[in-house]
């Protein structure tokens, strides 16, 4: 069990994720998205209300084609259908070849066999960033059987230790692992938490998969610094989802508003917002 004790949140992370946001901004990254046709439209829409693009490229032989011109990837699991699958594997041996930044998100993966064989075949491609809950990275480093669906049943600690070993240079650039208080891990850049959010996120539809489209857009302005990318990815997100519940009835009334919120959100809203901490990555028992 982890018992590092608490810490202030950092100005200096409030300071870099405000400054990421506004090179997304000004860049306007295009991210290829290959994911779950459940969320497609959310993802879609919330990658444009960021400042950023997305083209769902994902039929084999344009694939991987388009990786390679892309700013960025995206691969979620969540409807692993065969043609996706092939394009998957396509775009993400494109990426990888061209240095294209891209991130994996592993949804469901652990007891469902045909998703966690494709996202073990694409963990082996070394993507810049892992992203999931704590079931789904738990399952496809190794270290349990997975969730309940895309429901976690586990919290973002218990997948502590097995996402500090994971980035050791060889298997990830660096981990995302969300929660009710999100979970960072990156060399360099330690063990990161974000404790911004609303419950709000997990009873609308594609709440977690748009924020693996959201870290994809801030690794192409951040390729060399991926740890980096991710914190402030979903420091952005989840602060724009708190900032949206605060006025929202209710889901319906969120989703909107959480567009909204990310449309506008300005530099000074992170700063005076952002609760980001770091700790060692050293785990104690």
């Amino acid at each position: 069990m982890h018992t590092a004790a608490p810490v202030p949140p950092s100005p200096d992370w409030a300071d870099r994720t405000a400054a990421l946001l506004e090179g997304v901004r000004a860049r306007g990254p295009l991210v290829q998205c290959i994911t779950n046709t459940v969320v497609q439209n959310v993802t879609a829409n919330v990658l444009l209300a960021l400042g950023a693009s997305a083209a769902m490229v994902d039929v084999t032989t344009e694939a991987g084609a388009f990786a390679r011109v892309a700013d960025a990837l995206l691969v979620n699991t969540g409807t692993p259908h065969p043609e996706p699958r092939a394009a998957s594997l396509e775009a993400a041996h494109a990426a990888h070849d061209a240095g294209t930044p891209w991130v994996l998100d592993p949804v469901a993966v652990g007891s469902l066999p045909v998703r966690t064989a494709l996202a073990r075949d694409l963990l082996a491609l070394r993507p810049t960033v892992l992203r999931g809950n704590a079931s789904e990275v738990l399952a496809l480093l190794g270290g349990s059987a997975g969730g309940r669906g895309v429901d976690s049943t586990a919290g973002p600690d218990d997948a502590r230790a097995a996402a500090v070993a994971a980035t050791d240079g060889r298997t990830v650039g660096a981990l995302a692992v969300s929660g009710p208080v999100d979970l960072l891990v990156a060399p360099g850049t330690g063990v990161v938490r974000v404790a911004n959010g609303t419950p709000l996120l997990t009873r609308i539809t594609g709440g977690g998969c748009a924020l693996g489209a959201v870290v994809a857009a801030f690794t192409a302005v951040a390729p060399e610094d991926p740890g980096a990318a991710a914190v402030a990815a979903t420091a952005v997100h989840t602060i724009a989802a708190e900032l949206a519940a605060r006025d929202a009835g209710g889901p319906g009334t969120f989703q909107p508003l959480f567009l909204d919120r990310l449309a506008t959100l300005a530099p000074e809203d992170v700063v005076r917002e952002a609760r980001i901490t770091t700790e060692p990555t050293a785990v104690s028992a």
